[in-house]
């Protein structure tokens, strides 16, 4: 399927800091691209080069057709639609009334101006609360108004900063049910956040960005393999074996009277593993299995230290 998207060797830096260094990425119609990195990695400001907020020092971002922000900047930003990490609401308008402001930027017609503000405040589940100032929302519900606000000119592409940051667990499943839905009808998402177990279930495809610069891209499958070790068994054995006793397994670290062994293939190294620890003298309590996270990946790739 052709790209609805592409960027190609952003740059950005200010004063003698690299921002982004060199990043490119595609997007196609219906996909959602999980975009990661520590703090400071640079995935907010690649999330303005895209949607035009920051000028790149170099590189291209072009839509479908050849259109870019050089060729013609408001058709371009007609088909792109900004959900910022920071929530931007006129709080003492109402809901409608926001939703009225940002489509009349666009130059929507006013009445499909009038039938899209009912369809996204319907689909974000504020329709009985379209009269209310979002002064009064929680903190969950400005996020899905910002989230309609981004959606009023039905733009083909939706960039999301972070769209869950500080929302109860209920707020943030009907975000995802509504990502689900945009995605299911053909929308392009890039979509930005700390928390892994939203990548895994909203991401088709995942970029990890660290220090500027795209450090591995691909599907979760194909993130999992660049783990030297992809599934983990825990085992829960009787006493402390001293360090002795565990010479010669590989990859087994151990936490009191749990080992944590990490394996290529479970069904292949699980009885080989028993066996050794049978020889060892070592007596089994009990077996689990696990596989990777997308963390163990990120991890891997970034490190551990802190990033402030």
């Amino acid at each position: 399927m052709d790209e609805v998207l592409v960027a190609h060797g952003l740059r950005k830096a200010y004063g003698e800091r690299v921002a982004v260094a060199d990043v490119s990425l595609g997007l196609r119609p219906g996909e959602v691209l999980g975009l990661l990195g520590p703090n400071g990695a640079g995935k907010s400001t690649t999330v303005g080069m895209i949607c035009g907020l920051t000028a790149p020092d170099a590189g291209t971002v072009t839509l479908s057709g050849g259109v870019s922000l050089a060729s013609d900047e408001a058709a371009y930003k007609r088909r792109i639609g900004l959900v910022p990490q920071d929530i931007a609401l006129y709080e003492e308008l109402p809901a409608r009334m926001n939703l009225q402001l940002f489509g009349a930027l666009y130059g929507m017609a006013p009445d499909v101006l009038k039938r899209r503000t009912d369809e996204v405040l319907a689909m974000v589940g504020l329709s009985e609360r379209a009269a209310d100032k979002p002064s009064t929302f929680s903190g969950g519900m400005k996020r899905r108004l910002n989230i309609a606000c981004a959606l009023i000119h039905d733009p083909e592409v939706l960039l999301l900063d972070e769209p869950t940051a500080g929302v109860d667990p209920q707020s943030r499943n009907a975000i995802f049910d509504n990502l689900e839905m945009l995605k299911r009808a053909g929308k392009a998402l890039i979509y930005t956040t700390h928390y892994m177990e939203e990548a895994e279930r909203l991401a088709d495809r995942i970029v990890v960005i660290d220090h500027g610069r795209v450090v591995a891209s691909g599907t979760q499958a194909q993130l999992y393999a660049l783990l030297p070790a992809a599934q983990q068994l825990h085992v829960e054995i009787d006493g402390e074996p001293d360090d002795a006793a565990l010479q010669g397994l590989a990859g087994v670290t151990r936490a009191g009277q749990r080992l944590d062994v990490s394996v290529a293939d479970i069904a292949r190294d699980t009885g080989p593993l028993l066996a050794a620890l049978a020889e060892r003298g070592i007596r089994v309590r009990g077996l689990a299995s696990a596989r990777a996270t997308l963390e163990d990946v990120f991890l891997q790739l970034t490190g551990r230290a802190l990033r402030d």
